[in-house]
């Protein structure tokens, strides 16, 4: 391989961030047992503040970002990968306090690695992605109302943030398992966009931002929630008996207003969704449900692909809210 390679390369230094691109050779890496070239990564809401300022979450600097990525083992001091595997990793803290996936090379611990499910290509793993992944932890939530609780099937199910990354995929996942989805969403645009990716139903964010009861008319059997705050606890308030929301968010607010009522008087599951300390053996399985639920065709209509420079450029786009779908980053471009 060669020696060196580019990356995006955070530093801090008393009030002053920066963010640029360098490049590296493999003295950067301190720690790990495999050495990977990287193929694909992606672009979440966490990248992004992360990139923007640290988000408080990245402890030593210099530091590589990128909360996942696939590729391909190119050394390994680890009985469990080879060279030329093909390998994925989402959360385990990589891109927070481990060097992430955006850089053409990172080394990581092989405990965080899975191998890449032979049914899916490296470039549809990173379409998928942390909120890919998210997003099928949210739907196994809501799913296990019928599966794991033996409650009522599953009909209605609500989506907030639903042109977001975890929120369109959710979309897509849900109404392949046969939900009925209504989305949310404050862009008017965005309707024909939601109803491609499976919703029945979309309605407009404001009539989730309207003042909240402690119990209203029960709608949603289940709920996918990526804003937090008020629209959370709106959603909680329409959620039928035994109904599970799944909440995964807080770009909206991370304070969440409401009663105990909705728990026990409907018996609403609030089930928090946590895709970055996932046991090894959980991730192995939702890897290995991807390709029965993730219609590839529909998404990569939806992706836009870039390079790292261009990664710089577009990603305060996705803390505002004005980014649907998903964006791929290119680590070969």
């Amino acid at each position: 391989m060669n020696e060196r390679f580019k990356a995006i390369v955070l530093n801090q230094s008393g009030e002053q961030f920066s963010r640029e691109i360098k490049i590296l050779d493999k003295s950067f890496f301190k720690n790990g047992d495999v050495l990977i070239k990287v193929h694909y990564s992606s672009l979440n809401y966490k990248d992004a503040l992360i990139l923007k300022n640290g988000g408080k979450l990245v402890k030593e600097y210099p530091h590589i970002p990128g909360i996942d990525f696939s590729g391909q083992v190119i050394e390994s001091d680890s009985a469990n990968f080879k060279t030329g595997d093909e390998v994925v990793l989402t959360g385990c803290r990589v891109g927070e306090i481990y060097p992430g996936g955006y850089s053409q090379v990172v080394k990581v611990k092989s405990e965080l690695l899975l191998k890449k499910p032979a049914d899916i290509s490296s470039k549809n793993a990173m379409i998928l992605g942390t909120a890919g992944f998210t997003s099928l932890l949210c739907a196994f939530a809501i799913k296990a109302r019928e599966d794991l609780l033996l409650g009522e099937k599953v009909n209605d199910v609500l989506v907030t943030g639903a042109t977001g990354g975890v929120g369109s995929m959710s979309v897509i996942i849900l109404s392949k398992m046969g939900y009925k989805v209504t989305a949310v969403t404050g862009k008017k645009d965005k309707i024909n966009f939601l109803k491609e990716l499976g919703a029945s139903t979309v309605i407009s964010r404001t009539e989730m931002e309207k003042e909240n009861r402690p119990l209203d008319k029960a709608l949603w059997d289940g709920v996918v929630d990526t804003v937090g705050g008020n629209i959370l606890a709106k959603a909680i308030s329409h959620t039928r008996p035994s109904g599970i929301v799944a909440a995964c968010g807080l770009a909206s607010d991370y304070k969440l207003h409401t009663t105990v009522m909705p728990f026990i008087i409907r018996g609403v599951k609030l089930w928090g969704i946590d895709s970055v300390m996932v046991s090894k053996k959980r991730r192995e399985f939702i890897w290995s449900e991807v390709s029965k639920f993730i219609d590839f065709k529909i998404i990569e209509k939806y992706t836009k692909t870039v390079n790292l420079e261009e990664l710089l450029d577009i990603f305060p786009s996705i803390l505002k809210g004005e980014i649907a779908g998903r964006i791929l980053v290119d680590l070969s471009k």
